[in-house]
């Protein structure tokens, strides 16, 4: 358990000076940042084709999101096989796909208002925000690169952080449990010792 303990300790403290350095090198946060979300992309798209068939019987717009899905497994190709260019152009990219999921999340809305679902309008106004957010994104890409860049390294940050949030948890778990394998182990100690002495009276 020591040993476990100290790989969380090192692993959040790698993962805030890493977010930290997110802000510091925003170019090579890009470059990095492109991989990551070009393998995000692809398995979204891929995953939301795979719902489309599954789907298509009974949700009417499942052609609009198998559509979706193609652009995205597209785009997530791209992402992977042009990525010094796309380091370079990621912010209007990454607003071109907040503009195509934006538009996928309005249209699917209304499958979720034919179902029944009361709160269906909330993933219109979410779907209608990212196309506002993406075509701003479009307009003002030094921007959108700062945002990602932001974006990033605060995730990396608040990862960190979370690894110590969890060793704290394990340090306050362990306090807890102590008594109770005490009381646990001399159990065991005392019913080993009558067993030893049913043993020796046997004999």
């Amino acid at each position: 358990m020591k040993t476990n303990k100290v790989l969380i300790g090192i692993t959040g403290a790698l993962l805030i000076v890493l977010g930290v350095l997110c802000f510091f090198y925003p170019g090579d946060t890009l470059f990095a940042t492109a991989w990551l979300i070009g393998i995000m992309v692809l398995f979204t798209g891929i995953s939301k084709f795979i719902f489309s068939l599954r789907t298509q019987a009974f949700l009417p717009n499942s052609g609009t999101r198998m559509l979706s899905a193609v652009l995205e497994i597209m785009l997530g190709c791209f992402f992977l096989f042009h990525n010094l260019f796309v380091a370079a152009s990621l912010p209007i990219v990454f607003a071109m796909w907040i503009v195509i999921e934006g538009i996928s999340m309005a249209v699917e809305s209304f499958d979720l208002k034919r179902v029944g679902v009361s709160a269906w309008w909330c993933m219109l106004i979410g779907g209608l925000c990212g196309v506002v957010l993406g075509i701003v994104g479009l307009y003002h890409v030094e921007s959108a690169a700062m945002a990602i860049t932001w974006l990033v390294g605060s995730a990396t940050i608040m990862l960190g952080v979370g690894h110590f949030v969890l060793l704290s948890s394990i340090n306050k778990l362990e306090k807890f449990f102590a008594p109770i394998r005490q009381r646990m182990q001399q159990m065991r100690d005392t019913i080993d010792a009558e067993a030893e002495e049913i043993k020796n009276e046997d004999k």
